[in-house]
């Protein structure tokens, strides 16, 4: 039992990491790796469990771009990631045509002289007789055994090498320090590191080495934003096959922006996920049920009238219209009400009740009155775990509430303000407008 775990020779410790210097491969972050007693490897796709015991990272990243072949095409790969792979395919194609062009160059003594690995412009001079890796009569690439004597990874994400292993603090303190003062000098909100594209991008740039400089503004605003582009495509299409096999609901969020325009976003959800679909400036048809259900049946004939089953929007009367529209048109879709609106529709009619409202009014004195006296929103601030009263909610409605459970929240540390002796002695306290602030065991 024991000589199934550990290798019995040079040669079998070197054969169980054979692979690893090559799992900076983005491949790898979609296949899992197992390990038999006898020794023998398997790859695992992440999607559809597939198993393959041999053929390599290669092959699983040609079952992962569905290409047909050498491989069956993994059915459940996400388009993004499908796309990702078939670029990885071409680039992987690109640069051995690239670098055998060029080792032809170099080689005068024919195709059966070649260079060891990693040797550079320093050993040029440096030619070793030995085998060709690529014959004509196998056409099998022969693999490295250097890479054998590195202890195989398991888990997602990138293989870090042994000069990230071995660099100092100092090191680490001016990489992130390089890092850091990008973010500080673009204003980027430092939560962007959370950003689940962040540590693949430091992966993507540390794989190339130093020499990488990075895109610059033309890529960035053009042709990276293509590429872009056509991977939220890729996602949309794979949307697509989801809304024809259980149906979708579309949902039009209606609101208004700072110059007064009626904005109508048109989303559509399925289990898979949420896609955005357009924004419509519906300022001068809002008002009006027949033109808003034309707006609606556009967006419905694009998704597909047999892929919507349930329509989702506001509640005022011009869309509860153009729902019943939308139901008579298209007998299998129902409309209901948002929920989020319903919530703020009442809130609005509990704050028309007369002692919420009397309640309302009051509170609303306190809060301007300490809010425009500085030196008393100052000393409020020193209490210990004092917040702001005025917290804006997602609406006007909700932002009342909110404030006042705010209020009373602070209530004792209101209380300890107007008694305290800097306000008793203070002009504020002989301030008829404070009057309402002094009574502040109505608010319990």
């Amino acid at each position: 039992m024991e000589s199934n775990l550990t290798p019995s020779s040079g040669q079998d410790s070197t054969t169980n990491s054979q692979s690893t210097r090559s799992k900076i491969d983005p491949a790898w972050e979609h296949v899992s790796e197992e390990r038999y007693a006898n020794g023998r490897k398997a790859l695992i796709c992440l999607y559809c469990k597939k198993i393959t015991k041999g053929g390599g990272i290669h092959r699983m990243k040609q079952h992962l771009a569905e290409v047909k072949g050498d491989i069956g095409p993994c059915k459940s790969v996400p388009p993004d990631v499908k796309f990702r792979m078939e670029n990885s395919l071409q680039e992987f194609v690109n640069s051995k045509k690239a670098a055998q062009e060029a080792y032809e160059c170099r080689n005068p003594y024919g195709p059966n002289v070649s260079q060891f690995e990693g040797d550079g412009a320093e050993g040029e001079e440096e030619v070793q007789q030995m085998q060709s890796p690529m014959t004509a009569n196998s056409g099998k690439r022969k693999k490295s055994t250097v890479d054998k004597y590195f202890a195989p990874r398991n888990t997602q994400g990138a293989q870090p090498s042994m000069r990230s292993v071995l660099a100092g603090k100092e090191a680490i303190w001016r990489a992130d320090m390089a890092v850091g003062r990008f973010f500080y000098d673009a204003c980027i909100p430092t939560n962007a590191v959370n950003s689940f594209y962040f540590k693949p991008m430091l992966d993507a740039i540390f794989a190339i080495g130093p020499g990488y400089k990075g895109p610059n503004y033309h890529q960035l605003r053009v042709n990276l934003l293509k590429d872009a582009k056509k991977e939220v495509q890729l996602l949309v299409d794979s949307y697509r096959a989801i809304w024809a096999k259980v149906g979708c609901t579309i949902m039009g969020d209606g609101w208004t922006d700072n110059r007064q325009r009626t904005l109508i976003n048109f989303l559509v959800y399925c289990p898979e996920g949420i896609s955005f679909v357009k924004s419509v400036d519906a300022s001068d048809i809002v008002k009006d049920a027949t033109n808003l259900f034309q707006l609606f049946d556009e967006v419905i004939e694009w998704v597909g009238p047999l892929n919507v089953v349930h329509i989702v929007t506001d509640n005022a009367a011009n869309y509860v219209a153009a729902g019943r529209l939308i139901s008579q048109k298209h007998k299998h879709i129902n409309w209901s009400p948002c929920a989020a609106h319903c919530l703020n529709l009442i809130f609005k009619d509990i704050g028309k009740i007369d002692h919420v409202a009397e309640l309302v009014r009051r509170a609303s004195k306190v809060t301007i009155f300490v809010y425009n006296h500085v030196a008393l929103l100052s000393w409020l601030r020193k209490r210990e775990g004092w917040t702001e009263i005025l917290r804006p909610g997602a609406t006007r409605f909700a932002t009342t509430f909110i404030a006042l459970k705010s209020l009373h929240d602070h209530k004792h540390d209101l209380q300890a303000l107007v008694t305290s002796k800097f306000f008793v002695d203070s002009r504020y306290s002989k301030d008829y407008k404070s009057k309402p602030s002094c009574s502040f065991h109505h608010l319990g």
